[in-house]
């Protein structure tokens, strides 16, 4: 009977799974979620050769996962941030363009 081996990244794509899900609201969620992706497809390409070899694929396929979703929701809070700085400073360019801050 051949002993099977862990998964390279395996654990390594599942922290950054779940650390992309905890950290989505900064901006490093965003960051490591694209990390997870990416170590997380290359794990699987590697698995997909030779599946019989590796073990914890349950886990490396629950981190690719959480990996996306933590990407996801980094790329709404980017968008989100994005817009709500663009509003500001459309506000604020429109106070100065009246005089709003002339006698400060």
């Amino acid at each position: 009977m051949e002993t099977k081996i862990k998964i390279p990244n395996g654990t390594t794509v599942l922290v950054l799974g779940i650390c992309s899900i905890v950290f989505s609201c900064v901006f490093v969620g965003l960051v490591l979620g694209i990390i997870g992706v990416v170590l997380g497809n290359k794990a699987k390409s590697i698995y997909r050769e030779s599946p019989d070899k590796y073990d914890g694929f349950q886990s490396l396929n629950a981190g690719w996962i959480m990996s996306i979703i933590g990407l996801c929701i980094g790329a709404i809070y980017a968008i989100y941030y994005f817009l709500v700085g663009a509003a500001m400073f459309s506000i604020f360019s429109a106070a100065n363009e009246v005089g709003a801050f002339d006698n400060l």
